[in-house]
C-alpha cells in the first residue's frame, strides 16, 4: 500500500486529516510552492484503505495505491439448468 500526495495540487485544506477514521495524517511543516502546508501520512500502517482521504480531497492531490488482496475461492455449487426458450418456426407463421 502506498499513499502519494501531489504536492503542487494540495492547498492544505486538511479535509484528508479530518476525514481519516484512523488518523493516518498530520499537518506537516513542509510547504509546497504555493506556500500551503502539506499533510503527512505518519501512520501508514494504521490505514485501512477506505479511500475517504482520496474522496474528500477537493484538489485530487491524494492517490492511494491499495494492496491487492488474494481472491477467495468460492465453493462450487451446482447451478440449476436454464429454462429453454421456445422459438417460433418459420412454418408456423
Amino acid at each position: 500500500m502506498a499513499i502519494t500526495i501531489i504536492k503542487d495540487f494540495c492547498k492544505g485544506c486538511g479535509f484528508c486529516i479530518v476525514s481519516c477514521p484512523k488518523k493516518v495524517y498530520e499537518l506537516s511543516d513542509e510547504m509546497n510552492v504555493k506556500g500551503y502546508r502539506l499533510p503527512n501520512p505518519v501512520r501508514i500502517e494504521d490505514c485501512i484503505e477506505c479511500g475517504l482521504c482520496e474522496l474528500y480531497c477537493p484538489d485530487f492531490a491524494i492517490i492511494i495505491e491499495k494492496t491487492k488482496k488474494k481472491k477467495e475461492t468460492k465453493t462450487e455449487t451446482k447451478s440449476q439448468p436454464r429454462a429453454k426458450t421456445r422459438t417460433k418456426s418459420k412454418e408456423g407463421r
